[in-house]
């Protein structure tokens, strides 16, 4: 909802009841003095800052002339001594009704140039800290889009209301209850502390720019009256430690545009509900498209990397992967794309990261994933190459095998289809995380592929250490029990056994994986549209 920037004057009412046309007067003063914000220096002091106001933000993101605002109204009043209105301080948070691609979206976001955007007190929240938007989004059974750029409350609320309150109050249980209900994603455009970090946190994506976006539990003032540490708020909560280290939030932006258009790319790939399958959109990349560089892009050195994002990429639509925390947990890649125009979630052991193996980062970032597509209906394919879990102390000392085994039970959890291709290595308990038992436990391979419960040759050196020890040369019994094993760990004598569905020429990836998707969507079709018959949530 759009309204004039022009300056407008205070309606200049009597005494008497107002007559129609002197409300009209004060709707479009009031509407003039909610789009002023926070007045022409604080915007002016925004934009030198580098950020967008929380208008312009809207207006980027979304369709065209798609806004409706709700809420335009609510802020804070100015009046002379006979009562008649002077001024209005909007509210800090605008919020409404919008599309994007089409669809109908919940969005709000502080307004950074009102008091820094912290929290209105009123009766009803607009949004923040919960309240109206999410509210809309939960009742309406559509994506929550949160543009984050305040600290939440502000001490000087304990003067204004006269105590304290205790926590939850205005609590988390609504925000809570959307994970499993509908989209929500965030963009971090500032620096957020309190509720506004709380609920960034509370997203199915979340994305920050690098440079102007911050993110903590509580700012470097509070930090250096506690720790008695001196630190500045981009090396306390900027993108190098929010994204890159911690995972806290899961993709970094070099600017609010690019930002935006990672909200847009993320909710394309989304249904609007749990209660709806995810969009599918037309494709023009042949399903039967078989490209040659697939049977030599394992190198026949089984200790040499390769890119797995390229081989990832030359199997689903061109030009239609979005990576998910890319700088985060590097050694698995989780990526949503799509297969003949259907949304797939892509999760690949990447062997130029600890050689693929699962460290605690990985763990937790593979976990999300699969919650994720779990949650929305999007079919899994696991692309397989894992020497195992990450061993070592450092690995003991931050609980990877803890970590590591929670992304086995989430996988024994899974009710969507899923689809296992081991590329090349699956060993030991993180070859247990890329299988779903609960559903047809389909695994298909490449002649590369070798899988166990540990590689032959340090499977040997353990098994047989007392015989290799004894040995004049114990180099060469190593060796030679080595090869005396090597045959049975073929991939073809387990074919045999039909303990692996399907051995499959590389080139034929693309067209194999389009077929049992598309079979995959017609069955979630039906299993959706049963549960959304029957009132329940799937």
């Amino acid at each position: 909802m759009k309204y004039s920037h022009e300056s407008v004057a205070a309606p200049s009412l009597g005494s008497q009841a107002p007559t129609p046309d002197e409300k009209f007067a004060e709707l479009k003063f009031r509407r003039a003095e909610s789009m002023k914000m926070g007045g022409h220096a604080a915007i002016e002091r925004q934009h030198h800052a580098g950020r967008l106001t929380v208008r312009e933000r809207i207006e980027k993101l979304v369709d065209a002339s798609s806004f409706r605002e709700v809420g335009t109204l609510a802020g804070t009043g100015t009046y002379d001594e006979s009562k008649r209105l002077v001024s209005v301080t909007p509210a800090p948070y605008v919020a409404g009704l919008a599309k994007i691609d089409g669809r109908a979206v919940a969005i709000g976001g502080e307004d950074f140039t009102v008091r820094g955007g912290t929290t209105f007190g009123s009766a009803r929240r607009k949004g923040g800290q919960g309240g109206f938007i999410e509210d809309l989004a939960h009742h309406y059974r559509i994506p929550l889009v949160n543009l984050i750029d305040g600290a939440g409350g502000s001490v000087t609320s304990l003067k204004r209301r006269g105590h304290s309150v205790f926590p939850g109050v205005h609590g988390f249980e609504q925000s809570v209850q959307l994970l499993g209900e509908v989209p929500v994603a965030s963009a971090v455009l500032g620096t957020a502390a309190g509720g506004p970090a709380g609920r960034a946190i509370l997203s199915h994506f979340s994305v920050m720019v690098r440079g102007t976006s911050q993110i903590f539990a509580a700012g470097p003032p509070v930090v250096k009256r506690s720790l008695g540490q001196t630190i500045d708020k981009n090396d306390l909560g900027g993108t190098k430690v929010a994204v890159d280290i911690g995972g806290t939030i899961h993709n970094a932006a070099d600017s609010e545009d690019e930002a935006l258009e990672q909200i847009r790319r993320f909710l394309s790939f989304m249904p609007s509900n749990v209660w709806e399958l995810p969009p599918v959109t037309e494709c023009n990349d042949p399903v039967d498209r078989m490209d040659e560089r697939l049977a030599s892009i394992v190198p026949e050195k089984r200790t040499q990397a390769y890119n797995m994002h390229r081989l990832v990429r030359m199997v689903c639509d061109e030009e239609s992967s979005f990576e998910i925390q890319p700088s985060y947990g590097k050694s698995v890649i989780t990526m949503l794309a799509r297969l003949n125009g259907r949304p797939v979630g892509f999760i690949a052991n990447n062997p130029m990261v600890y050689g693929g193996a699962m460290d605690v980062h990985s763990a937790r970032k593979q976990i999300h994933f699969m919650e994720l597509c779990d949650t929305f209906h999007i079919p899994l394919v696991f692309f397989v190459d894992v020497p195992g879990f990450m061993v070592g102390l450092k690995a003991e000392q931050e609980g990877t095998l803890r970590e590591g085994m929670r992304a086995v039970y989430v996988a024994g959890q899974l009710r969507i289809p899923t689809i296992t291709l081991v590329i090349r290595k699956c060993y030991g308990m993180a070859g247990m995380a890329t299988c779903n038992k609960n559903d047809v436990d389909l695994k298909l391979a490449w002649p590369s592929a070798e899988w166990g419960s540990l590689p032959v040759e340090g499977g040997v050196a353990a098994a047989f250490r007392k015989d290799i020890m004894a040995a004049p040369d114990p180099a060469a019994r190593e060796k030679e029990i080595e090869a005396e094993f090597k045959p049975y760990a073929s991939p073809f004598r387990t074919a045999e056994a039909f303990a692996v569905e399907e051995i499959i020429d590389p080139r034929e990836t693309r067209p194999v994986l389009c077929e049992f998707i598309e079979l995959a969507e017609k069955r979630l079709r039906s299993d959706v549209g049963r549960k959304a018959r029957y009132g329940v949530q799937p």
